[in-house]
Protein backbone atom coordinates (compact mmCIF):
# COMPACT_ATOMS: atom_id res chain seq x y z
CA UNK A 1 0.00 0.00 0.00
CA UNK A 2 1.32 3.46 -1.11
CA UNK A 3 1.02 6.38 1.31
CA UNK A 4 -0.50 9.33 -0.33
CA UNK A 5 1.35 12.89 -0.64
CA UNK A 6 0.56 15.30 2.21
CA UNK A 7 -1.29 18.02 1.20
CA UNK A 8 0.16 21.74 0.35
CA UNK A 9 1.38 23.73 2.52
CA UNK A 10 -1.18 26.29 2.20
CA UNK A 11 -4.41 23.83 1.79
CA UNK A 12 -7.01 24.25 4.27
CA UNK A 13 -7.04 22.30 7.00
CA UNK A 14 -10.94 21.25 6.76
CA UNK A 15 -11.38 18.81 8.96
CA UNK A 16 -13.72 19.83 11.79
CA UNK A 17 -14.47 22.81 10.61
CA UNK A 18 -17.77 24.36 11.67
CA UNK A 19 -18.54 21.26 14.15
CA UNK A 20 -19.50 23.79 16.40
CA UNK A 21 -20.43 27.36 15.62
CA UNK A 22 -19.75 28.68 19.20
CA UNK A 23 -15.87 27.83 18.67
CA UNK A 24 -16.14 30.13 15.33
CA UNK A 25 -17.89 32.88 16.75
CA UNK A 26 -15.79 32.83 20.15
CA UNK A 27 -12.73 32.21 18.04
CA UNK A 28 -13.79 35.55 15.73
CA UNK A 29 -14.30 37.76 18.65
CA UNK A 30 -10.99 36.72 20.20
CA UNK A 31 -9.00 37.55 17.26
CA UNK A 32 -10.50 40.83 17.04
CA UNK A 33 -9.86 41.54 21.09
CA UNK A 34 -6.28 40.18 20.76
CA UNK A 35 -5.78 42.30 17.65
CA UNK A 36 -7.19 45.48 19.64
CA UNK A 37 -4.75 44.53 22.24
CA UNK A 38 -1.46 43.40 20.89
CA UNK A 39 -1.56 44.04 17.36
CA UNK A 40 -1.67 41.94 14.07
CA UNK A 41 2.05 40.78 13.96
CA UNK A 42 1.75 38.84 17.89
CA UNK A 43 -1.68 37.77 17.07
CA UNK A 44 -1.54 34.01 16.73
CA UNK A 45 -3.46 30.68 16.65
CA UNK A 46 -2.23 30.01 20.16
CA UNK A 47 -3.26 33.14 21.58
CA UNK A 48 -7.04 32.52 20.18
CA UNK A 49 -7.01 28.91 21.51
CA UNK A 50 -6.24 30.51 24.88
CA UNK A 51 -8.11 33.13 25.23
CA UNK A 52 -11.20 30.65 23.81
CA UNK A 53 -10.40 28.22 26.18
CA UNK A 54 -9.64 24.79 23.44
CA UNK A 55 -6.82 23.45 22.21
CA UNK A 56 -4.60 25.16 19.05
CA UNK A 57 -5.73 22.30 16.68
CA UNK A 58 -9.36 24.04 17.34
CA UNK A 59 -8.50 26.74 15.54
CA UNK A 60 -6.01 25.65 12.79
CA UNK A 61 -8.14 23.21 11.37
CA UNK A 62 -10.77 25.83 10.87
CA UNK A 63 -8.62 28.28 8.95
CA UNK A 64 -5.73 27.61 6.77
CA UNK A 65 -3.55 30.33 8.55
CA UNK A 66 -3.61 33.23 10.82
CA UNK A 67 -4.68 35.44 7.82
CA UNK A 68 -7.65 33.58 7.03
CA UNK A 69 -8.63 33.77 10.41
CA UNK A 70 -7.90 37.79 10.67
CA UNK A 71 -9.67 38.27 7.01
CA UNK A 72 -12.63 36.24 8.53
CA UNK A 73 -12.93 38.27 11.91
CA UNK A 74 -12.68 41.62 9.95
CA UNK A 75 -15.66 40.26 7.71
CA UNK A 76 -17.15 39.74 10.61
CA UNK A 77 -16.80 43.07 11.66
CA UNK A 78 -17.60 44.44 8.78
CA UNK A 79 -20.47 42.45 7.81
CA UNK A 80 -21.67 40.93 4.92
CA UNK A 81 -24.99 42.90 3.91
CA UNK A 82 -24.68 46.17 4.23
CA UNK A 83 -26.71 47.84 2.15
CA UNK A 84 -30.73 48.34 3.50
CA UNK A 85 -33.77 48.58 0.64
CA UNK A 86 -35.91 51.33 2.51
CA UNK A 87 -37.33 52.83 -0.17
CA UNK A 88 -34.96 55.90 -0.02
CA UNK A 89 -32.25 55.34 -1.95
CA UNK A 90 -29.81 58.06 -0.50
CA UNK A 91 -30.46 56.76 2.73
CA UNK A 92 -29.78 53.24 2.20
CA UNK A 93 -26.49 53.87 0.53
CA UNK A 94 -25.87 56.14 3.34
CA UNK A 95 -26.21 53.36 5.72
CA UNK A 96 -24.32 50.56 3.51
CA UNK A 97 -21.01 53.60 3.31
CA UNK A 98 -21.33 54.00 6.95
CA UNK A 99 -20.79 50.28 8.18
CA UNK A 100 -17.30 50.96 6.95
CA UNK A 101 -17.10 54.13 9.14
CA UNK A 102 -18.08 52.28 11.74
CA UNK A 103 -15.65 49.60 11.18
CA UNK A 104 -12.97 51.53 10.76
CA UNK A 105 -13.72 54.25 13.25
CA UNK A 106 -15.37 52.07 16.17
CA UNK A 107 -12.94 48.71 15.99
CA UNK A 108 -9.79 47.32 15.78
CA UNK A 109 -10.40 47.14 11.65
CA UNK A 110 -9.45 50.37 10.50
CA UNK A 111 -5.78 49.65 12.10
CA UNK A 112 -5.68 46.11 10.77
CA UNK A 113 -6.61 47.07 7.26
CA UNK A 114 -2.84 47.93 5.85
CA UNK A 115 -1.03 44.88 7.02
CA UNK A 116 -4.21 42.68 6.06
CA UNK A 117 -4.24 44.26 2.24
CA UNK A 118 -0.61 43.81 2.24
CA UNK A 119 -0.95 40.13 2.93
CA UNK A 120 -3.83 40.28 -0.09
CA UNK A 121 -1.12 41.36 -2.11
CA UNK A 122 1.32 38.58 -1.46
CA UNK A 123 -1.06 35.34 -0.99
CA UNK A 124 -3.23 34.88 -3.96
CA UNK A 125 -5.27 32.12 -2.40
CA UNK A 126 -6.55 34.25 0.84
CA UNK A 127 -7.06 36.99 -1.55
CA UNK A 128 -9.27 35.33 -3.70
CA UNK A 129 -11.08 33.84 -0.10
CA UNK A 130 -11.37 37.34 0.95
CA UNK A 131 -12.96 39.22 -2.28
CA UNK A 132 -15.47 36.22 -2.48
CA UNK A 133 -16.66 36.17 1.42
CA UNK A 134 -16.13 39.72 2.01
CA UNK A 135 -16.00 41.77 -0.34
CA UNK A 136 -18.04 40.42 -2.78
CA UNK A 137 -20.62 39.59 -0.55
CA UNK A 138 -20.49 43.14 0.59
CA UNK A 139 -21.08 44.69 -3.01
CA UNK A 140 -23.63 42.18 -3.89
CA UNK A 141 -26.06 44.10 -1.25
CA UNK A 142 -25.44 47.61 -3.09
CA UNK A 143 -25.48 46.44 -6.62
CA UNK A 144 -29.06 44.51 -5.56
CA UNK A 145 -30.46 48.08 -4.44
CA UNK A 146 -28.67 50.39 -7.33
CA UNK A 147 -30.31 47.89 -10.10
CA UNK A 148 -33.62 48.09 -8.22
CA UNK A 149 -33.24 52.16 -8.06
CA UNK A 150 -32.61 52.20 -12.04
CA UNK A 151 -35.30 49.80 -12.82
CA UNK A 152 -37.68 52.01 -10.79
CA UNK A 153 -36.44 55.63 -12.70
CA UNK A 154 -34.28 56.95 -9.62
CA UNK A 155 -31.63 56.93 -11.32
CA UNK A 156 -30.35 56.70 -15.29
CA UNK A 157 -30.07 52.88 -16.48
CA UNK A 158 -26.98 53.76 -18.36
CA UNK A 159 -24.67 53.40 -15.59
CA UNK A 160 -21.52 51.63 -15.31
CA UNK A 161 -22.08 49.09 -12.29
CA UNK A 162 -18.85 48.33 -10.70
CA UNK A 163 -17.24 51.82 -11.14
CA UNK A 164 -20.26 53.11 -9.18
CA UNK A 165 -20.28 50.75 -6.10
CA UNK A 166 -15.97 51.60 -6.32
CA UNK A 167 -16.80 54.89 -6.14
CA UNK A 168 -19.14 54.91 -3.04
CA UNK A 169 -16.37 53.04 -0.99
CA UNK A 170 -13.19 54.04 -2.20
CA UNK A 171 -13.13 57.60 -0.38
CA UNK A 172 -13.34 55.55 3.17
CA UNK A 173 -11.24 53.30 1.66
CA UNK A 174 -8.39 55.52 1.13
CA UNK A 175 -8.85 57.94 4.33
CA UNK A 176 -8.83 54.48 6.25
CA UNK A 177 -5.59 52.87 4.48
CA UNK A 178 -3.44 56.60 4.68
CA UNK A 179 -4.48 58.12 7.59
CA UNK A 180 -4.52 61.69 6.29
CA UNK A 181 -8.04 62.76 7.54
CA UNK A 182 -10.94 61.41 9.42
CA UNK A 183 -13.40 58.49 8.69
CA UNK A 184 -16.52 60.03 9.44
CA UNK A 185 -19.91 59.84 8.72
CA UNK A 186 -19.96 63.26 6.52
CA UNK A 187 -17.32 61.49 4.35
CA UNK A 188 -19.70 58.62 3.61
CA UNK A 189 -22.98 61.76 2.55
CA UNK A 190 -20.19 63.62 0.73
CA UNK A 191 -19.23 60.14 -1.27
CA UNK A 192 -23.12 59.17 -1.34
CA UNK A 193 -24.12 62.57 -2.43
CA UNK A 194 -21.47 62.98 -5.12
CA UNK A 195 -22.25 59.54 -6.89
CA UNK A 196 -26.37 59.97 -6.75
CA UNK A 197 -25.70 63.61 -8.77
CA UNK A 198 -23.78 61.33 -11.62
CA UNK A 199 -26.77 59.15 -11.71
CA UNK A 200 -29.36 61.85 -11.99
CA UNK A 201 -31.97 60.95 -14.82
CA UNK A 202 -31.73 62.97 -17.76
Amino acid sequence: MTRSSPPPADAPRTAGRRKDPQIDSAALQATLELLAEIGYAEMSFSKVAERVGVHRPAIYRRWPSKQHLVAEAVGSALGHDPTPDTGDLRADLITGISTLVDSFEGTVVGNVLPALVADLAHHARLREDFLASVFQARRDSTARRLRRAAAQGEIRSDFDLEFTMDALAAPVYYRALFGHAPVTRKLAEQSVDLVLASLATR
